[in-house]
């Protein structure tokens, strides 16, 4: 992957699932995202890229070879489709594996470039052996595994500020010194069950930007110092805004953005390559989702580029 220095960015039309009527994911987003971009002028074509699909040997770095087959069998129980929270199809599966490919490419691309970023991924829910949480494949976890596996890294951060913990990362990685994971998250929300990660921050209901950005500037360089990655994940769900129907944090979008900006500088600062995956969002107004995922974007373009 050599070339003109620029934002490379994962997308693909795959990665709006069409879901039943009354599910109220907001998968227009994605498509939305690219779009904005493109409009404002922040990315241009040559900017996105278009991954394929995740081949079934980089999965099982990851995941189980019992659970692979229960997805692309279409087999798994009803519970354990009830975990994931969509209905599975082989769409869904295809939708997963390009989502999963495109972090893996991101890995590479910020190896070349310093950044790189996928409009989808974040599914931090899914283990090893099932997902959880509208999660199918470990995105972050393939591609860290990836990196390991082939000596593209040594050390690696997750730094997982969706606001929901990282469980299924947290699961995966329990035994695997070489990846530290870092999840600051809703105390009190989505999972009731919180794994371990190395280091968890759990934030009480209602927390607004002062005292958010204030733990996060008070961790974050320590953890770097202490960790010394040559490798950084960035997990940036926007479902930390004070309009977003599942988070229960009270974010601005200034205050989301500065977030951003923080974690990136960092990155840029150390001379750490980031690949960066968006999360979740709920916020009612579907513009609300996309400007504070855009904004994520635009601090990248400013700081890197």
């Amino acid at each position: 992957m050599t070339g003109e220095r620029m934002l490379k960015i994962a997308y693909s039309p795959v990665y709006r699932y069409e879901l039943p009527e009354g599910h109220r994911f907001p998968m227009a987003k994605y498509e939305l995202i690219a779009e904005q971009l493109l409009y404002e002028g922040t990315a241009t074509e040559a900017n996105f890229f278009h991954p394929g699909q995740l081949d079934p040997a980089l999965v099982l770095l990851t995941h189980t070879q019992s659970y692979w087959d229960k997805l692309t069998q279409l087999s798994l129980s009803e519970r354990e489709v009830r975990a994931i929270g969509f209905p599975i199809t082989d769409k869904f599966v295809v939708r997963g594996r390009h989502i999963a490919q495109g972090t893996v490419d991101c890995a590479h691309f910020a190896l070349e470039h310093g950044i790189a970023m996928n409009v989808a991924g974040g599914t931090h829910h899914a283990f090893a052996d099932r997902g959880e949480g509208y999660c199918c494949f470990n995105d972050q976890a393939v591609a860290a595994n990836y990196l390991l596996h082939n000596g593209l890294a040594k050390q690696i951060l997750l730094v997982d500020l969706d606001v929901h913990q990282g469980n299924g990362s947290a699961h995966i990685f329990r035994d695997e010194p070489r990846v530290f994971t870092f999840s600051m998250h809703g105390e009190r929300n989505y999972p009731l069950r919180k794994e371990q990660s190395d280091l968890d921050i759990g934030l009480p209901d209602g927390l607004s930007d002062g005292a958010y950005l204030q733990q996060l500037e008070n961790t974050l360089p320590r953890l770097l110092d202490t960790v010394q990655p040559d490798f950084i994940f960035y997990l940036s769900g926007v479902d930390v805004l004070e309009t977003d129907r599942l988070g229960r944090l009270s974010l601005s979008r200034a205050g989301c953005r500065q977030r951003d900006r923080l974690v990136l500088q960092h990155c840029r600062q150390y001379g750490i390559p980031v690949a960066v995956s968006m999360g979740g969002g709920y916020s009612t107004r579907l513009p609300d989702i996309v400007e504070a995922h855009a904004n994520t974007f635009r601090v990248a373009q400013e700081l890197f580029f």
